[in-house]
C-alpha cells in the first residue's frame, strides 16, 4: 500500500505517522509506504511519479491550499482530509464519499476514516473530487476566513506566541482580560475581555454557557444535568468541569444540535 501525506506541520505529519502504524499494526511494515510533501510544489511532483492508495491531506499547505494542487492533478485515488475547518464546510465531501478528520482527532477518528474508505472504494461506492466542489469549497474558506478570528497572540516572558482558535478548548472572564485553556490543557493569558473575545468567534463552534466562560463544542467530552436546569460539562484535558447558567441551558441544548 502507497500513501501520500500533504501537511505542512511537523507535529501533525508525525501524529499522521503513528495513527498510521497503530492502524496497519498488523500488516508487514515494508508493505505500507509512505510519502510526505508540506507544499502544492512537492505534492505535484509526487503526484506525477508515483500512485496511491490513498492520500491523507491537510487543506492549508505552506504555499497555498491543497485543493490548488487538486486542480492541477487528476486525483483518482480517495483523499481524507485532515484539518482544524469545521466540519460544516465539507458536507460536499461526504456525499462524494471522502472522508474527513477534524482536528484534533483520536485514534478512533482516524480508524474510522480508515475504514469508510475501505468499505467505500471496495463497493466501488467512490466518486473522485470534481472541479466544482473544490470551487465551493474554496468560496467557503474565503468566507469563514473573513468572518472569524483564526488566531491570537499570546504574550509571554520569553516573547510573543501565536494560539489559533482551533486550539482554544476554554476561555474564562478573569476581569479585563481573560484566560484561555488550549487542547494540551496548558494557560495563557489574552488581553481581552470575554465579550469582545465571543464577538470574534465563530458561534458553530464557540458557546458562552454562562456569564464568565466559553467552551468549543469540539473539546466537550461530556455533559450531565444538574441542579436548577443547569448542566455539568467535562472538558478534555481540564479536571474541573464548568457548568452552563440555568438561564443558557435552554440555548446551549439547542447548539449542540444546531
Amino acid at each position: 500500500m502507497n500513501i501520500l501525506i500533504l501537511e505542512d506541520e511537523i507535529p501533525a505529519y508525525q501524529k499522521l505517522q503513528a495513527c498510521l502504524k497503530a492502524y496497519f499494526k498488523d500488516t508487514k511494515t515494508s508493505s505500507v509506504q509512505s510519502n510526505w510533501a508540506r507544499t502544492i510544489v512537492d505534492g505535484e511532483k509526487l503526484l506525477k511519479e508515483n500512485t496511491y492508495d490513498f492520500i491523507l491531506s491537510d487543506i492549508q499547505l505552506l504555499d497555498g491550499l491543497s485543493f490548488d494542487l487538486f486542480d492541477k492533478v487528476k486525483i483518482e485515488a480517495p483523499i481524507i482530509f485532515c484539518s482544524a475547518h469545521d466540519a460544516y464546510l465539507f458536507q460536499a465531501f461526504n456525499t462524494n464519499g471522502i472522508a474527513y478528520i477534524l482536528k484534533p482527532y483520536s485514534q478512533n477518528d482516524f480508524n474510522k476514516a480508515i475504514n469508510k474508505y475501505e468499505s467505500l472504494f471496495k463497493k466501488g461506492d467512490y466518486n473522485s473530487l470534481d472541479s466544482n466542489t473544490i470551487n465551493a469549497l474554496k468560496t467557503a474558506l474565503q468566507q469563514e476566513n473573513t468572518t472569524y478570528k483564526k488566531r491570537f497572540v499570546i504574550k509571554k516572558t520569553s516573547g510573543i506566541q501565536l494560539l489559533n482558535a482551533t486550539d482554544i478548548a476554554l476561555i474564562t472572564a478573569s476581569g479585563d482580560f481573560c484566560l484561555v485553556i488550549d487542547n494540551l490543557g496548558k494557560r495563557h493569558t489574552i488581553s481581552q475581555n470575554l465579550g469582545n473575545i465571543y464577538q470574534q468567534l465563530n458561534p458553530k463552534k464557540f458557546f458562552k454557557i454562562n456569564r464568565s466562560e466559553i467552551v468549543n463544542i469540539d473539546f466537550i467530552e461530556n455533559i450531565e444535568p444538574h441542579f436548577k436546569n443547569r448542566l455539568l460539562i467535562s472538558i478534555k484535558n481540564h479536571k474541573e468541569k464548568v457548568m452552563t447558567s440555568s438561564s443558557t441551558t435552554s440555548g446551549f441544548r439547542k447548539w449542540l444540535e444546531s
